[in-house]
């Protein structure tokens, strides 16, 4: 009898001590998750190409005439190359558009006056400051162009001029390699001598000045 309390005793005496061990263990501290990538500062280096869209609204004057309005839209590609030095990105730029611009008047010119434009082409620098994904910049360089002037009856004149172009605009990436852009550019293309073909005694310069506000996709590689 007596073994059997002994025996008892020390079976309750280990049970308190495993009972008092669990008791005192501490769980596992929780397992920290890895802090999140902090994201990568979008880089504006590349070729890049992509398609332009917009309108335009300008003046044209001939000598015989008041300044009127022209009016119309183009559309057209663009090609251009970023290098990005810290917030500074330094670019090349070149474009294309089929355009539409035109007005008319009959003050000082009774058969009618008309100017018109349907091509228009630009090489340009860019400088911009870039805040990660977005791009604000400003543009300048060389407009080429043609110049169509016509009177009723007369044969006219159609002439490719060289002219300058500034203005600026606002990029943003919208992915690794896509953006999109707006801009605005003033033109000038200088004059176009009608004289004679339209029916001028001896000259009879024709001006061309337009603002082109215009959006863009481009795809960067």
């Amino acid at each position: 009898m007596k073994r059997v309390l002994i025996a008892c005793a020390s079976a309750l005496a280990l049970t308190g001590a495993a009972a008092a061990a669990d008791l005192s263990r501490r769980p596992p501290p929780p397992v920290k998750a890895p802090p999140p990538a902090l994201p990568t500062t979008y880089n504006w280096t590349g070729f890049y190409f992509g398609v332009n869209g917009g309108g335009a609204f300008g003046t044209s004057k001939w000598d015989s005439t008041e300044e009127f309005d022209l009016s119309g839209w183009l559309v057209g590609g663009t090609i251009g190359y970023n290098v990005q030095s810290g917030p500074w990105v330094f670019g090349v730029e070149g474009d294309v558009d089929w355009t539409n611009i035109k007005g008319d008047t009959t003050l000082g010119c009774a058969p009618g006056c008309e100017t018109k434009n349907s091509w228009l082409a630009t090489a340009r620098g860019r400088l911009g400051v870039a805040f990660d994904r977005v791009l604000p910049y400003a543009t300048g360089g060389l407009a080429i162009g043609d110049i169509k002037a016509r009177t009723p009856g007369l044969a006219g004149a159609d002439e490719t001029n060289t002219g300058w172009t500034a203005g600026g605009g606002l990029e943003v990436a919208l992915s690794r390699g896509w953006t999109a852009k707006a801009e605005y550019l003033y033109v000038d293309l200088g004059k176009l001598d009608c004289g004679a073909a339209c029916g001028a005694a001896v000259t009879d310069n024709v001006s061309f000045k337009t603002h082109l506000v215009r959006g863009g996709l481009n795809f960067r590689f």
